[in-house]
């Protein structure tokens, strides 16, 4: 039971890295990305790609799947994503889930249907027993724990500590007094989404071994992004790590006890939770 509990967090805490950019971006900027998983996909490609056939080491594949994506994203916030902004929510989704479907066909032109297999290096595979076997804890999902926890620690002090998370609140709160004030909302609003791509993209890289990687990432877990979100909130990071946490744990647990059932399990506690707090878990008073 322990060993599910611990498999449970590693997969809570890499479902959080995938889903705490879209909670950024539906949280700060009020912009629904149903594409935020393609960002993911493209992490986990090229971190196959870098070690496969670049032989790239995979601690350094890790921070070029950062930038990588992190680029994209900025690249697609100032062409495209940026003339969405100020349109109605049915919109944004037309226009996002729309990108979805195109990358997923231009991956399975360019990289072929397979599941793509990563070799991890040898010090992050296996498991370490403690406690006569009670414990079993894998040397790779101790480390996705180890990395996203860093991360989300990082993360909060960005946002709630820095000089760029004020001027992001600013911005959100009233875009047109704070470029009075002289902040460049433009700038960012592209560094935001820039950075949740980003991280999109290193969870991709991370969990390309435990989730597996096919051009259908995008689509297969976007449901799983959207969970994460919608239970724990979008006023705060503390919310989508709980949220995140308790469907990693909940969905572990349900397929070793009840594999029958599949994601019903999942879905059932969405639908509690959210029949008991509509708005969320987490919610500041006052939060949108």
């Amino acid at each position: 039971m322990l060993t599910i509990l611990f498999d449970g967090i590693a997969y809570g805490m890499l479902l959080f890295m995938l889903a705490v950019g879209l909670s950024v971006t539906m949280g700060l900027m009020n912009f629904i990305n149903l594409a935020h998983g393609a960002f993911a996909m493209v992490g986990g490609y090229l971190t196959v790609v870098l070690m496969q056939r670049l032989e790239v080491p995979f601690l350094l594949c890790l921070p070029i799947a950062f930038a990588g994506t992190a680029l994209l994203g900025a690249v697609l916030e100032r062409t495209l994503y940026r003339h969405m902004y100020k349109k109605p929510h049915l919109d944004q989704v037309l226009f996002s889930i729309g990108l979805a479907f195109m990358s997923v066909a231009s991956v399975d032109y360019l990289m072929g249907s397979q599941q793509q297999i990563m070799q991890l290096p040898d010090w992050l595979r296996g498991r370490t027993e403690l406690w006569d076997g009670a414990l079993g804890m894998g040397h790779y999902r101790l480390f996705i724990i180890a990395v996203c926890a860093a991360l989300t620690v990082g993360l909060q002090y960005v946002l709630a500590k820095t000089r760029f998370g004020s001027r992001l609140r600013a911005s959100v709160d009233d875009a047109r007094v704070a470029a009075g004030l002289g902040i460049r909302v433009n700038l960012i609003f592209a560094a935001t989404f820039a950075v949740g791509s980003g991280l999109a993209g290193l969870g991709g890289a991370l969990g390309a071994e435990v989730l597996g990687l096919d051009p259908t990432f995008p689509l297969k877990f976007m449901v799983y992004f959207l969970i994460v979100v919608a239970v724990g909130g979008t006023s705060s990071i503390t919310g989508p790590l709980w949220a995140a946490l308790l469907l990693g744990i909940a969905d572990v647990a349900g397929k070793y006890y009840m594999p029958k059932l599949g994601s019903f399990i999942v879905y059932s506690l969405m639908i509690a939770i959210l029949i008991w707090r509509p708005q969320g878990l987490f919610v500041r008073k006052g939060g949108r």
